[in-house]
C-alpha cells in the first residue's frame, strides 16, 4: 500500500522560512516522479514544484521561482521542499503528490498525501 505522510508545516511570519518534507513507502520510490502542490481555503490546488526521479530536473510554479526549491533524497524515500521568503499568500495546505512523469497538471498524479498546513502571519 502506496503511503505519503508529508510534514514539517506550521506556523511562520511573513519573510520566513520553512521546509517541508514527504516520506514516501510502498512503492519504489527512486523510479517515480514527485511533486508538491497546495490548496487555499476557497481556492483550487495549484501547481508548486515537480521533480524528477532523479532529480536532475525540476520544475516551479512561476510565483514560486527562486523562492522554493523542490529536492529528494532516494536513499531515504523523502520528498522536500525549503520555502523563502514566505509570505501570508503562502498559506495553504500542502500536498505531495507521485506520477510517471513530470507535469504541471494534478490529473497526472495518482497517490497523494494528507497535507500539511503552512500558515504565514503578517
Amino acid at each position: 500500500q502506496v503511503q505519503l505522510v508529508e510534514s514539517g508545516g506550521g506556523l511562520v511570519q511573513a519573510g520566513g522560512s520553512l521546509r517541508v518534507s514527504c516520506a514516501a513507502s510502498g512503492l519504489t520510490f527512486s523510479t517515480y516522479a514527485m511533486a508538491w502542490f497546495r490548496q487555499a481555503p476557497g481556492k483550487e490546488r495549484e501547481f508548486v514544484a515537480a521533480i524528477t526521479w532523479l532529480g536532475e530536473r525540476t520544475v516551479y510554479a512561476e510565483s514560486m521561482k527562486g523562492r522554493f526549491t523542490i529536492s529528494r533524497d532516494n536513499a531515504k524515500n523523502t520528498m522536500y521542499l525549503q520555502m523563502n521568503s514566505l509570505q501570508p499568500e503562502d498559506t495553504a495546505v500542502y500536498y505531495c503528490a507521485v506520477g510517471l512523469m513530470v507535469s504541471t497538471v494534478r490529473s497526472a498524479y495518482y497517490y497523494w498525501g494528507q497535507g500539511t498546513q503552512v500558515t504565514v502571519s503578517s
